[in-house]
């Protein structure tokens, strides 16, 4: 595991081991738009101010459309997650009554 870099936190502006503050979420992905991922640099900031930053982005308000769109997402996933399941046993299915006939005499 690597030093973390030491120089001033862009939010307090004090001298500590630095992080890349990244947000915690797949909403990039969908389209989605947040204060996070629109912003220009993404911030290096210290333990304490980092904490902050999570627990802001965590609280923040998720506007209705948007929650929409996530739950619509979330759909659609578990209903893939399904499908290639339910994929999975249909295969093992068919391999089965192939061995089960390959092992018939004839």
């Amino acid at each position: 595991m690597s030093t973390p870099l030491e120089a001033r936190c862009d939010h307090c502006g004090q001298t500590r081991p630095l992080f890349l503050y990244e947000p915690d979420h797949d909403f990039h992905l969908t389209g989605i738009t947040c204060e996070w991922c629109t912003r220009e640099k993404q911030p290096l900031l210290c333990t304490r101010c980092w904490s902050t930053e999570k627990q802001r982005e965590e609280n923040a308000p998720v506007p209705a459309e948007d929650q929409a769109a996530a739950n619509f997402l979330v759909r659609i996933c578990e209903a893939n997650r399904r499908y290639a399941e339910q994929t999975d046993a249909d295969r093992a299915t068919c391999d089965g009554i192939a061995q089960a006939t390959g092992d018939t005499p004839a």
